[in-house]
């Protein structure tokens, strides 16, 4: 979902080219707000339901991860045009987190 920008000289083109793109975002984010509620539900419901600790923890943690990346990619527009510079530094944190978690469990387990 690439944002292209119209700039014709023309106000009512640029108006309405803007128009159709924010409903197609509104579009987007709305049904990402609806997955992430449904998602919500399917956590507490798996609570709700006393499944065992082994399932649920990382049932719920996997819940959370699909919810950041949507969040990211459409509440914090991180898929429009221009937003490489943050998504690099996003996905360095991310390694680098995720190296330190690793690290600190070997660690520990081990």
């Amino acid at each position: 979902m690439a944002t292209t920008h119209s700039n014709s000289g023309n106000p009512k083109i640029d108006v309405a080219y803007r128009k159709k793109k924010n409903a197609e975002d509104m579009k987007y984010q709305l049904i990402t707000f609806g997955i992430t509620l449904f998602l919500t539900f399917l956590a507490f419901l798996a609570v709700g339901l006393d499944f065992t600790g082994w399932f649920i923890v990382p049932f719920i943690i996997l819940l959370a991860v699909v919810q950041l990346l949507f969040q990211l990619y459409y509440f914090m527009h991180m898929a429009h045009k221009g937003h490489e510079v943050p998504s690099l530094f996003l996905y360095s944190g991310v390694v680098v987190a995720a190296i330190t978690i690793l690290t600190f469990t070997t660690i520990i387990w081990w």
